[in-house]
């Protein structure tokens, strides 16, 4: 009876160690992530059991965890330096003005206005993006043909001074989300179909469209052509794209990450692709939705549904 006794425990404490022994790994993986290094992964090897299934899942969520905290790292280092240009510049001048007191007011006024401006803008661009980020909306009804034909009329001025056709067509297209990111979000993709396409003589098509589970906005333009390589680091914070971008309307480098943010945060996607003919076709597809979901009546729709509503060209 003691041999037995004995040998029962033995082989029971050899038997929990053999089975509890994942147990540790994942206990011992969770207090080095804890401990802020993100980079160690559990890798269990063995029969796929609840213990494997564990271990697994722990190794998955810390690689999500290590890229969110790499790209936030990226954003707030390229922040930080995009920030620091324009006061940068500010500060410059107001030395130049302070070395010389007789120097011409005006054109240090014009300049230092032009720089606040751009570091107002990105500082907005950045709280923009955080707040599509956290969803902190509120989701309302909204017709994406409405906000297509805001967005254009509103940015028609550049168009014409750049000399682009802007050709705006669709069908009435529901969804549900933050009308004014919505907004933001077509604002961006036209401005930029704008200010990257060909001088004198580009065309931007604006469309909307209806599928059965899901609504799509396209934006078009003519250009340069680009490399798959170069369009899949569009929507990278900071990323500008050619190097063919005027001073008055480069923007902050954040409007295709913005539009990338909004687009996620109404649980829709974003493609991107190069027209063979030159320039980008951007799709953004979002959830559709019902005439009765969503808070708030519908905007008052287009004219008439159907083909081409609108062609506006600083020649017409």
């Amino acid at each position: 009876m003691v041999f037995l006794l004995v040998f029962g425990l033995l082989g029971g404490w050899i038997l929990a160690g053999r089975m509890l022994a994942p147990l540790d790994r994942i206990t011992h993986a969770t207090r080095t992530a804890a401990a802020g290094s993100l980079s160690h992964r559990i890798q269990l090897r063995g029969r796929k059991d609840e213990f494997r299934e564990l271990a697994d899942a722990f190794d998955t969520m810390l690689a999500q965890l290590e890229a969110h905290v790499a790209e936030q790292r990226r954003f707030a280092a390229n922040a930080s330096h995009e920030l620091r240009t324009p006061l940068s510049v500010s500060k410059s001048l107001l030395d130049v003005a302070r070395a010389d007191p007789n120097r011409a007011t005006d054109p240090l006024i014009d300049r230092l206005h032009a720089v606040n401006t751009r570091a107002i803008d990105l500082t907005e661009a950045l709280l923009l993006l955080s707040r599509a980020d956290q969803r902190s909306f509120t989701r309302e009804h909204v017709d994406l043909s409405l906000v297509a034909e805001e967005a254009t009329e509103t940015l028609l001025p550049l168009a014409e001074k750049r000399g682009v056709t802007l050709e705006t067509f669709g069908d009435i297209a529901l969804t549900s989300g933050s009308p004014a990111l919505l907004l933001q979000l077509t604002m961006n993709l036209v401005q930029n179909a704008i200010v990257h396409n060909l001088p004198e003589q580009g065309t931007v098509w604006v469309n909307t469209s209806v599928h059965p589970k899901t609504v799509v906005l396209t934006v078009e333009n003519t250009g340069d052509r680009l490399s798959p390589q170069l369009v899949s680091t569009l929507t990278e914070p900071f990323q500008r794209g050619t190097e063919r971008v005027h001073t008055d309307q480069a923007g902050v480098g954040l409007g295709l990450a913005i539009v990338k943010t909004i687009t996620h945060a109404h649980d829709g996607t974003l493609t991107i692709t190069p027209r063979s003919a030159g320039g980008l076709r951007i799709t953004v597809e979002l959830p559709t939705a019902s005439p009765h979901h969503g808070s708030g009546a519908p905007r008052r729709p287009w004219p008439a549904p159907g083909p081409e509503r609108r062609r506006t060209s600083p020649h017409d």
